[in-house]
């Protein structure tokens, strides 16, 4: 039984932390192109294309972390033994 709960356990911590990892890129991303939107036109796509990079690592990163801790949490709780 505990195989198997290692197993649960880690597929949902893995799963979850994939998720928030491209979720917390995508907010990341957003937030650091609101700077670009003032520009000019040709300026903003060379502004839009230097932000991805730091969005895309600062964001995935911070989301990998949090989802992955959270996510092993929440797998933990769901597969507990209940002990009488």
């Amino acid at each position: 039984m505990t195989k198997k709960r290692t197993v649960i356990c880690s597929f949902i911590a893995i799963t979850s932390g994939i998720f928030a990892g491209f979720a917390g890129w995508q907010i990341t991303m957003h937030f650091r192109s609101q700077h670009c939107q003032n520009q000019i036109l040709g300026v903003k796509e060379l502004c839009n294309i230097t932000v991805i990079p730091g969005a895309m690592w600062q964001g995935s990163i911070a989301g990998l972390w949090t989802g992955t801790i959270l996510g092993a949490f929440v797998g933990g709780l769901v597969t507990r033994h209940k002990y009488h």
